[in-house]
């Protein structure tokens, strides 16, 4: 084939011709010439081959003086790298109206919940490309539209399968399919907002799995300002009026009051939290004042009757008593070591009206009047089998 230089030096040499010849028969060599130039630059035209080159799903119709694939893509300046495909393979023939579709391929990395690797593809979209490589992501969310391009730079995509998770806030406790990637976005997602107080069983951070159970904790601060009562205080006296074991109030006691301001945290309504933060006395308490007998009691009888005197229990038949409830014996102990004496003192009882040691160790006299004592202040009940045989 002829290239345009040489054509047109056929042209040129032929135009100039030999000398001698006369001006027609120039005239009409020339004219013959020009119509056999004009004729081959025609063919030359021609020779070049028409297709259809599609490159990355932009098509376009291109000449070119190339026979083969190859030949077309480097006439078009385009390389390919061993992970680019193009069709027909680069050795192909081509001809006139022939389709000759170039892909290049980017690179795609895909994180599925979690799970990080990395493909090559030729495909032109997410979608394609997801189902081109077997990714399954029916129902997934995905970091990107499955509808947009990938371009040649690749793209890293983070893929979301749906999980069942557990969702407990507001008092309700409820299981949730999301495809939330971690729980802040679960939080968004169920329209949950956080307090700036408020607490959350795991960081918002954290990825979404399956049967993880997030918990809601509404935290509320407040403070509490409520009147309460002030305890008196109790004061002891001695008195040598009274004998040794007995009391008398000279003053009662009376509460106070204060106003009382507290801080106060409640987490999902209940209190975890209360601290004072200040106090005022709007009425100050009375000290109860109490005389405790100093005198020595005078001597007495041993049995079942007599003992120190009590107004009101003296009359009553003590020796019935101590007969039903231990025969008329002062050193008895129950068989299970916990009633004593006379009377069946138990020792917390004995205590608490005024005595000392173990029951069944105090003279008669002594538990006799501390047995007097003791109706005086709950009555014949303290002794519910035998009382009644104090009245007889």
């Amino acid at each position: 084939m002829l290239g345009h230089r040489k054509v047109w030096s056929v042209v040129l040499n032929v135009l100039i011709g030999k000398p001698g010849k006369s001006r027609v028969l120039r005239l009409g060599a020339q004219a013959a010439v020009l119509t056999a130039v004009v004729g081959g630059t025609v063919a030359f035209v021609n020779q070049d081959t028409d297709v259809d080159l599609t490159v990355d799903g932009r098509t376009a119709m291109v000449s070119e003086d190339a026979d083969t694939v190859g030949e077309l893509l480097a006439a078009r300046g385009i390389r390919l790298g061993a992970r680019d495909v193009v069709a027909p393979s680069p050795a192909a023939k081509i001809e006139d109206g022939d389709d000759v579709v170039v892909r290049y391929a980017r690179q795609l990395e895909v994180s599925v919940d979690g799970k990080t690797q990395t493909y090559w593809t030729t495909e032109l979209t997410v979608d394609s490309a997801l189902r081109a490589l077997g990714i399954r992501a029916d129902g997934a969310r995905l970091s990107a539209s499955r509808s947009l391009p990938l371009g040649r730079q690749g793209l890293a995509l983070v893929v979301t399968t749906p999980k069942k998770v557990t969702l407990v806030a507001d008092g309700k406790r409820a299981k949730v399919t999301t495809t939330a990637p971690t729980v802040g976005d679960l939080l968004t997602e169920q329209g949950l907002t956080l307090g700036k107080d408020d607490k959350l069983s795991v960081l918002q951070s954290t990825p979404t799995v399956k049967g993880l159970v997030v918990a809601v904790t509404r935290i509320d601060k407040k403070t509490v300002t409520k009147t309460e009562k002030v305890s008196y205080a109790t004061k002891s006296v001695k008195s040598a009026k009274l004998y040794k074991g007995e009391k008398k109030v000279v003053t009662e006691g009376v509460q106070g009051s204060r106003k009382a301001t507290y801080a106060v945290v409640l987490a999902d309504g209940k209190v975890v939290s209360k601290k004072l933060v200040d106090a005022t006395v709007t009425k100050k308490p009375v000290t109860q004042v109490v005389q405790v007998g100093t005198k020595a009691r005078p001597a007495s009888s041993s049995g079942g009757g007599g003992g120190g005197s009590v107004a009101g229990a003296d009359s009553l038949n003590w020796a019935a008593l101590a007969q039903c409830e231990s025969g008329g014996n002062p050193s008895i102990v129950s068989s299970n070591g916990l009633y004593h004496g006379l009377y069946q003192f138990s020792v917390s009882t004995w205590r608490a009206v005024g005595g000392s040691g173990l029951p069944s160790q105090a003279s008669s006299s002594e538990q006799t009047y501390r047995a007097k004592l003791l109706y005086k202040r709950a009555g014949a009940g303290q002794w519910p089998h035998c009382g009644p045989r104090l009245f007889t």
